[in-house]
């Protein structure tokens, strides 16, 4: 097939294709008009690499693997005059290397995957030095957008440190976008200092992320935003009153903020209060301002946090977020959207009562039993008095859903640090039932829920009200769906798959 159209092709993406035959791969060199390739998850070797770009010579988007081997020295001529013309690299490292960064002298955005391991398959422990030379001044003054995603690993790190030394020594005066995802903690080197010090003197962001160990006030407040579209404070110590003192000190204008995200940040809707404790009520008044100056947020990520809406001061975290008209996508903790005029009515073991409506003369009242109205005229009361209702009806085009208990921690996460502590669900989480989470039935468009430690629920009957009316479902993920070591939610889970159709990812 590519023989026969492969003078027509201009975009390309044969990524994780490893089964490939190296016969077939050579054959993207005929392929002269390609102005985007994805090669991402293939094997190619420096020469095979060299051979394919060198005639490649319209060439602007490259996704590409380094793998061990890699020699830039055995890149021809030809090969890195195309590099020399790329707009836009992504490239994932499996050895401490640059790659062909340095050959890539026009580059506007760069996405670097640091996937390197700590050790060989052998058992040798690996080097994060890097080969001195050309190696050690890659181009980076026409750069916009730096992106670098760590996987968990001290190799990693010390090879994301000599790729942010080169950007402290001159820092483009272009670049927008600054983003950083690293697994736990991060130690600041000297270059990062130097970095961040040139950029708030010589840069203005839009995107901005590093990890939460080299956030602090005093960084925030000196760094330059215009018109920022993304921002990221991950699991970041910052307070209310320095997150609302950067983001809108002067009158700044963020309404060209389409994502925001607090993973983590658990006093980020607080005074300025020294020590904040779990159960700790939020200050509202925060979250209000924040919201009323980035109304056209698209995403918005408060998980990992306990924010408790205040029981005196009228106003519930859900009724603020009806602001955002425009969301697509929402992460939660399940102890936000608990209504506090109902906190402490249920039992404390997480087991709801029965509704005293439906307790009459010469029935018995089964303990545990579902908690969902059966009158309709009680589920209409619900939705009056429930704020987590109200916010989903106000919200209706999000894709994207998550309700994670603000203690849970996935047993193997990918990019994150393994957490082997366990700790107990947020006592206001109990609160949020099989009543309670079948307000997301509204979201029509919904492509993705993930519902995490929720011990609450007690029968899953809110799963099947979700596939009835959520058609467009593509991913469910559930854990710690109930109460701990109790599966009761798995007639209700196997009814709902009835009703998924386009269901991809189950977990």
């Amino acid at each position: 097939m590519l023989k026969v159209i492969s003078r027509d092709i201009c975009e390309l993406d044969i990524s994780y294709c490893y089964w490939l035959k190296f016969s077939t791969v050579d054959i993207v060199s005929s392929c002269r008009k390609l102005v985007k390739l994805d090669m991402a998850g293939c094997c190619v070797t420096s020469l095979r690499l060299s051979k394919i770009l060198s005639n490649l010579n319209f060439l602007r988007l490259l996704s590409v693997d380094i793998n061990s081997g890699f020699d830039s020295g055995q890149l021809s001529s030809e090969c890195r005059t195309t590099l020399g013309r790329l707009r836009e690299l992504k490239q994932t490292l499996f050895i401490p290397s640059y790659g062909v960064v340095p050959c890539c002298t026009s580059l506007e955005k760069l996405l670097l995957y640091f996937e390197v391991l700590d050790r060989t398959h052998e058992g040798m422990v690996m080097s994060g030095q890097l080969l001195v030379g050309e190696s050690n001044v890659p181009h980076y003054q026409n750069l916009r957008l730096f992106y670098a995603r760590l996987a968990p690993g001290y190799i990693n790190e010390e090879v994301v440190r000599l790729y942010l030394a080169v950007l402290s020594d001159r820092t483009p005066e272009n670049l927008r976008s600054f983003l950083i995802s690293v697994p736990g903690n991060l130690t600041e080197s000297r270059a990062a200092k130097n970095l961040f010090e040139s950029m708030a003197k010589n840069v203005t962001l839009e995107a901005f992320q590093l990890p939460k160990s080299w956030l602090n006030g005093s960084l925030l407040q000196h760094m330059k935003f215009s018109c920022p579209s993304y921002l990221s404070f991950s699991r970041c110590m910052i307070s209310g009153e320095q997150l609302t003192q950067m983001l809108l000190n002067g009158g700044r204008d963020c309404k060209s903020l389409v994502s925001l995200n607090l993973r983590g940040c658990t006093l980020c809707l607080t005074s300025n209060i020294p020590f904040k404790k779990p159960e700790d009520d939020i200050d509202c008044s925060v979250l209000d301002r924040l919201i009323s100056a980035c109304p056209n947020l698209l995403h918005l990520n408060l998980s990992s946090a306990h924010h408790h809406s205040s029981d005196t001061s009228g106003m519930h975290l859900c009724d603020i977020l009806s602001q955002l008209k425009k969301l697509r996508s929402l992460s939660l903790p399940v102890c936000a959207i608990a209504d506090s005029n109902r906190t402490g009515k249920n039992q404390s073991t997480g087991q709801s009562s029965p509704s005293t409506s439906s307790i009459t003369f010469g029935k018995k009242v089964r303990i545990g039993a579902q908690t969902f109205p059966k009158v309709p005229e009680e589920q209409d009361k619900l939705k009056l008095q429930s704020a987590f209702w109200k916010l989903l009806k106000e919200i209706p085009a999000v894709e994207y859903l998550e309700l994670i208990g603000s203690n849970f921690y996935s047993v193997m996460p990918r990019n994150d640090p393994a957490i082997r502590n366990t700790y107990p669900p947020c006592k206001r989480s109990h609160n949020v039932s099989d009543a309670d989470v079948t307000a997301i039935s509204q979201l029509t468009f919904l492509r993705s829920i993930t519902l995490a430690q929720l011990p609450g629920i007690l029968t899953g009957s809110c799963l099947v009200s979700i596939g009835r009316s959520c058609q467009q479902l593509r991913t469910l993920s559930l854990a710690n769906f109930g109460m701990m070591g109790k599966v009761v939610f798995m007639s209700s889970l196997c009814e709902m798959l009835t009703h998924c159709k386009y269901l991809k990812d189950l977990r």
